[in-house]
């Protein structure tokens, strides 16, 4: 069963690959705890199959990169795209996709947190492994407040343009 409305999201470690370092970010990948990354913001969380994947690379990340001031419009403090894949590959992806100062490019790269949301997508069948399914969701302080699930193969309900409509 996936993760509810009202529900809080689990305590996993999500993997980010960083570009410049800071004060307690090293270049290179960097593991998150993800209550601390929630705490006192609103958050739009989309998952999706995989980096460099056609749908995700040719309209899920570039909606979300098109819609970012229209999204920080409406409170949100900051765009998380979680897939199945290391932060090595989410952190190329995002480069490519243009993501910098907009979307947070996050690797769950052994599926824990999607599974602990119940939101994976079973497709060894196709060589691919267990991936995340597509999804939006918008969280407050780590309280899941509206999540879309997309049906298998579609891109509807978890676009830039369907999570404004939520918020």
């Amino acid at each position: 069963m996936s993760i509810q409305i009202g529900q809080a999201l689990p305590n996993n470690t999500l993997y980010e690959f960083i570009e410049e370092e800071t004060p307690g970010c090293a270049i290179g990948p960097n593991a998150f705890q993800v209550a601390d990354m929630v705490k006192g913001k609103k958050i739009v969380i989309f998952g999706l199959p995989g980096a460099y994947t056609p749908t995700c690379s040719a309209k899920h990340v570039p909606g979300f990169v098109a819609q970012h001031e229209a999204l920080k419009a409406k409170g949100v403090d900051e765009v998380w795209c979680v897939a199945v894949n290391d932060a090595f590959v989410m952190g190329a992806w995002g480069r490519e996709q243009g993501v910098r100062g907009k979307v947070r490019m996050l690797g769950d790269g052994n599926a824990e947190f999607s599974t602990a949301i119940g939101l994976i997508l079973d497709l060894t069948g196709r060589g691919m492994g267990i991936r995340s399914n597509r999804y939006a969701m918008v969280v407050e302080d780590g309280i899941v407040k509206s999540l879309a699930v997309e049906a298998p193969g579609k891109f509807e309900v978890s676009s830039a343009e369907a999570v404004l409509a939520m918020l």
